[in-house]
């Protein structure tokens, strides 16, 4: 019977399993069937994603990132600040560290129960596009911060239906073949954002995104002004701040900053990812 040890980490409500993969403790011709597998809900650990930690060339460590359907995106914001964190407490790396992603370098500090990353340069920042939804123009903004995002604002926050639009957004033929995650934000009357998110791999609504985070923030701050750092109220009830300047008109030196916590630790056991 293999046994997998692994921890249960949440950023800010996006939740991972992680695993030192270093020593190669995950059987790769199982590998697809372990994340889909270990990711389901109620029948096994649920996550809405799985982290593999292995060794780097150059780099304090790399990662292999998997959404909860298998599939590979480039990164994942707090997912990254989970990695950050794991790595600090396993002595993989100090407080300060670099890892690879498939979206380049990330920079990272730890704290306490807090990680700061360093995101990757924004790119492709769209404003002002009319998105035809079931037949009706929808304004939506979208921007690339490691893997591509739609930005939506809305006056109520909770009578959006993330789901349904959401899903709609995401296979939209404009943003074919890849899709988008897509994100509903609103500023209250004493400017407090909140923020709901429909996750492309998760293919549901999630208690919080880093990456769409990061996206909210600059969408608002490129239409309404707002300097950082900007900090966003995620589903989950927690909050991440994001910090950015501005040279020439573009974002720079982009950072995301929240809890990323321990929940528990384990051993996964073959049987709670068999079919």
């Amino acid at each position: 019977m293999i046994t997998i040890p692994f921890f249960k980490m949440s950023g800010s409500g996006n939740d991972f399993i992680i695993i030192d993969n270093r020593e190669a403790v995950v059987p790769e011709n199982q590998l697809t069937q372990l994340v889909t597998g270990a990711c389901r809900r109620k029948m096994s650990v649920g996550a809405d994603g799985m982290i593999l930690i292995e060794s780097s060339a150059s780099l304090d460590f790399k990662w292999r990132f998997f959404n909860a359907d298998g599939s590979l995106p480039d990164m994942c914001g707090n997912g990254a600040r989970c990695a950050a964190r794991f790595a600090f407490l396993h002595g993989i790396a100090d407080r300060q560290m670099a890892f690879e992603t498939l979206a380049g370098t990330i920079e990272a500090t730890v704290g306490d129960d807090t990680v700061k990353i360093r995101m990757t340069a924004p790119r492709d920042l769209k404003t002002g596009t009319q998105l035809d939804v079931e037949g009706t123009p929808t304004a939506v903004a979208s921007v690339n911060t490691g893997v591509p995002h739609v930005v939506m604002v809305v006056d109520d926050i909770e009578a959006v239906a993330v789901t349904k639009t959401g899903r709609l957004i995401r296979y939209h033929p404009d943003y074919a073949p890849d899709g988008t995650n897509v994100n509903f934000v609103t500023v209250n009357e004493n400017g407090r954002i909140f923020i709901r998110t429909y996750e492309r791999g998760v293919e549901d609504e999630t208690l919080a995104c880093g990456t769409g985070n990061v996206a909210a923030a600059l969408i608002l701050a490129h239409e309404r002004g707002l300097t950082s750092p900007v900090t966003l109220t995620t589903r989950g009830g927690g909050s991440l701040t994001v910090h950015f300047s501005t040279h020439g008109g573009r974002y720079r030196d982009v950072f995301l900053e929240g809890d990323a916590r321990v929940i528990y630790r384990g051993d996964l056991w073959e049987e709670a990812w068999r079919p």
